[in-house]
């Protein structure tokens, strides 16, 4: 039986998702800068960022999420504040 383990996994580029994820935890710094100074930014932007990285792309817009931003959704594609 072959088990697709995560930590061994090469991804595009030949990284591991545990690499994957450190890098786009490293990454959202940047990010969450950006949408401070821009007060928001889009998807694509993001996208441009990650170098196309699929993978990296939605653990970045993951871990936005849980640190409390708007990620919006395919009618508006664009990260931002949450306003309360």
């Amino acid at each position: 039986m072959d088990v697709c383990d995560t930590r061994t996994h090469a991804y595009k580029n030949g990284k591991t998702f545990d690499q994957c994820k450190e890098i786009a935890k490293n990454m959202n710094f940047g990010f969450k800068v950006q949408i401070e100074n821009q007060c928001k930014l889009s998807w694509t932007q993001i996208l441009d960022q990650v170098g196309h990285d699929e993978l990296i792309y939605k653990l970045t817009l993951k871990f936005l999420r849980q640190d409390g931003y708007d990620i919006g959704n395919n009618k508006i594609p664009e990260v931002k504040k949450f306003i309360l």
